[in-house]
């Protein structure tokens, strides 16, 4: 048995490196592992692939994409830009900091990063080379920002790890605003001083008046009320985590009337792009609880931890192995089928150490978004440098500077809990 689990293993990590399909890589790892073990039944593959998709919290992740998708075609992300050019316009590096900005707040109605990322590479950074901005600088801005996406409520990571550790999603959509909070200041401080030292300009002279700000907050108000609804339906009890996602559904077909730019042809599209993107989601989600479920037989999860117990003896050491382990991860595997996978392996010794789990729970959907940005195989460069035709290693060079931010800011999300379990002690204490 131990054979066929490491056979498996090596058949997944290899299709990773060669770039095969995430679902198809982990699927073959699980096949190849019920064909070197004749008495376990295939027909177990089978079903364990269609349970691992079979639960109530995963029924939020086609409702969000849904309202996400809808939220493009009804003409939000420009009245929302509009708003942060009138709010940041005087700042040194204008528009790069309308970019964070924007990423922020479309969080809290996309929920995923690699859309965000898409959307801003192809609306932003065109507009910021205009400005003087170097295409390297424009593409990192974007994914960078983008990883704000999936802490900020409504993140899908934070529904998935929700229903994998058996957490309060409501309680992890709350311990991700700090969080994001902490990382959009950051990146504006960051992305202030590289703008001064080369020079590139603010979007506007003079700072709006009021009547520029009332009209400009008008027009955004309604899309900005959303991850309000959300948060406070969610708190007061009004309808779960699953439920809340129907009703930004709801929302977001209200907003196309109101603003009148949604076209029954949009909504047909939008429905084609929600279906697509959800199943291709669910299927990384059953392929990989099925090699979670092999992990989980083999008893890696138990030994794995009394390894650990026995060679890590404090909590900020656990915390130290698991940082450096999850970036190192990040690196080569998809974000969501890392979670599947590792997060019933690591949550139980976190909880053995006494680390609380919402904090943990946070800092490991912080590790997975930097692996999304980072070489080789990081999704986030992937799909920004696609649209930017950005040169990989031009990216990188010109990234240097944010991942030493984003290391920063894991290492205060890692030692001070506060930032991951400050807003759920407020709220729900």
């Amino acid at each position: 048995m131990e054979s066929s689990i490491a056979i498996s293993t090596i058949v997944l990590l290899v299709l990773l490196f060669l770039k095969v399909p995430v679902f198809l890589s982990v699927l073959s790892g699980g096949v190849m592992y019920f064909l070197l073990s004749p008495n376990i039944p295939g027909q177990i593959f089978v079903q364990r692939v269609i349970a691992g998709t079979e639960s109530i919290p995963l029924l939020a992740i086609p409702f969000f994409v849904c309202a996400g998708v809808f939220m493009n075609y009804t003409g939000v992300t420009k009245r929302i830009m509009n708003f942060c050019e009138v709010l940041l316009g005087t700042f040194s590096g204008g528009l790069a900091q309308v970019a964070i900005l924007l990423s922020t707040l479309m969080g809290g109605l996309s929920g995923s990063n690699l859309a965000d990322a898409a959307m801003e590479a192809k609306m932003i950074v065109p507009e910021m080379q205009k400005r003087g901005f170097s295409l390297e600088f424009s593409s990192v801005v974007t994914a960078t920002s983008a990883i704000i996406t999936p802490l900020i409520p409504p993140g899908i990571a934070m529904i998935i790890y929700g229903s994998i550790g058996n957490l309060s999603i409501g309680k992890l959509f709350m311990g991700g605003i700090g969080p994001g909070l902490l990382l959009c200041v950051a990146m504006m401080m960051l992305v202030s001083v590289i703008s001064h030292k080369r020079g590139y300009k603010p979007m506007r002279e003079h700072h709006a008046t009021a009547g520029e700000f009332w009209s400009a907050l008008k027009a955004a108000f309604l899309p900005l009320c959303l991850p309000i609804i959300i948060i406070g339906g969610i708190r007061i009890g009004l309808f779960t985590p699953t439920e809340a996602g129907a009703v930004a559904i709801v929302y977001s077909l209200f907003l196309g009337l109101v603003y009148r730019e949604m076209r029954m042809a949009d909504i047909v599209t939008g429905i084609k792009e929600t279906i697509t993107t959800s199943a291709s989601i669910m299927i990384i989600i059953g392929a990989a609880s099925t090699f979670a479920w092999i992990l989980t037989k083999e008893r890696i999860p138990q030994e794995l931890a009394q390894m650990m117990i026995t060679f890590l003896q404090s909590p900020g050491m656990f915390l130290l192995v698991v940082n450096i382990f999850l970036l190192f991860v990040g690196m080569f595997l998809e974000g969501n089928a890392a979670m599947i996978i590792l997060v019933p392996l690591l949550a139980p010794i976190a909880t053995h150490f006494g680390i609380n789990e919402y904090q943990f729970a946070i800092m490991f959907i912080f590790n997975l978004a930097i692996g999304a940005l980072s070489p080789p195989m990081g999704t986030l460069m992937f799909v920004t440098c696609g649209v930017t035709k950005c040169k990989m290693s031009a990216f990188i060079r010109e990234a240097v500077p944010f991942y030493l931010l984003l290391l920063v800011c894991l290492l205060l999300l890692t030692i001070f809990p506060v930032f991951s379990t400050g807003v759920i002690n407020l709220l729900y204490n």
